[in-house]
């Protein structure tokens, strides 16, 4: 059983390595914490507030710089992570 639990940690630690950073502005503000934000490559995506954000309650403004993590998986969502000054 802990030979199991030692094989499902390193496998969630490759995961977190495989996370793509972008940054991006935000174009239009959604229901339910999520915004519509463009790359600076061009793609617009479908975010959603990271938890910390949400936790001590950062305000995310259309036109607002932010770092977009994204993974491999799927190319159109992913989680505000950071918002620049």
């Amino acid at each position: 059983m802990q030979f199991r639990k030692k094989i499902l940690k390193v496998k969630n630690r490759s995961l977190d390595r495989a996370k793509l950073r972008y940054k991006g502005e935000v174009i239009e503000t959604l229901p339910s914490l999520n915004f519509r934000v463009k790359l600076d490559d061009g793609r617009s995506v479908l975010c959603h507030l990271a938890g910390k954000l949400r936790l001590f309650k950062i305000k995310i403004l259309p036109g607002d710089r932010v770092t977009v993590e994204m993974t491999p998986y799927d190319e159109k969502r992913g989680r505000i992570i950071y918002r620049e000054k």
